[in-house]
């Protein structure tokens, strides 16, 4: 087992906990400051990262800590293994009590996405439990993941980090390419999804952060599958910070990445 593993389930009980203590809209949304990542961060976001860090710091771990809220830390004494973290992705759906929401924790043994090893996501709604290890593969809980792959043309279309004006201006460009589109709330658990079989290619219409996709990235890649940035290639150079730099597409091959960021703009 590795190591890691543990220490992610401690934090998803940790999270569940405080999500319990935080039961409605009305503890979970208010709006406290802005986090490092750009974004409001609201009382649920902030409650879930203090319990993260908490459990990481008692790992006695050294590492470089990447948190959506608080931005780069060191934990111990650093060094070059890099821990990147978003304790909630999905943050309107978790103030809204919508059960669509994750818990995604990615460690690297550098600071570039090439350099992840291992990845983790954990769904609130589902209880589903996500993890992938550099050259062992991708799981859903302890069966393996590949045998059932994206379909070859676009059934199911995931689109992440969007507004209703975004869809507006982007949905008609791939009318002929995806017969069908979700807008669930969390990219991280979208590209699960990918992994499994479960959509067919998934597509950020705003830039991505590594927080946002570095464990998950991991899973479609241990599946075969494409991941590409599309305004800041290649994708294994992407710098595991806070910056987003890039959309991010997703899909069974390459040329499909390629056809969904040509039709895109």
């Amino acid at each position: 087992m590795n190591p890691w593993l543990e220490t992610c389930r401690a934090c998803a009980a940790d999270i569940e906990r405080v999500l319990s203590g935080l039961p409605t809209r009305v503890e979970r949304e208010p709006v406290l400051r802005v986090g490092k990542g750009g974004d409001d961060t609201t009382a649920i976001d902030e409650a879930a990262e203090q319990a993260v860090v908490a459990r990481l710091e008692e790992t006695g771990e050294s590492f470089v800590l990447v948190s959506e809220e608080l931005g780069r830390r060191e934990i111990g004494s650093g060094g070059p293994v890099h821990v990147v973290v978003d304790p909630i992705d999905g943050s309107v759906n978790a103030k809204r009590g919508i059960p669509f929401f994750s818990f995604s924790l990615a460690v690297a043994e550098g600071p570039a996405m090439a350099d992840v090893v291992f990845g983790y996501v954990y769904d609130f709604g589902t209880g589903e439990e996500w993890t992938a290890e550099r050259g062992r593969g991708a799981f859903l809980a302890d069966a393996r993941l590949g045998a059932v792959r994206p379909k070859e043309t676009v059934e199911i279309l995931s689109f992440e980090g969007t507004t209703t004006a975004v869809i507006a201006e982007k949905i008609k460009d791939i009318v002929g390419i995806a017969g069908r589109v979700r807008v669930m709330g969390s990219l991280a658990l979208s590209l699960c999804h990918l992994a499994a079989g479960r959509v067919d290619a998934v597509c950020s219409l705003r830039g991505a952060r590594s927080v946002d996709i570095a464990a998950a990235q991991l899973l479609v890649r241990e599946c075969g599958l494409a991941v590409e940035l599309v305004e800041d290639p290649p994708f294994e150079a992407a710098p595991l910070d806070l910056v987003a730099r890039s959309r991010v597409i997703a899909a069974g091959t390459p040329d499909l990445v390629s056809s969904l960021a040509a039709a895109l703009g």
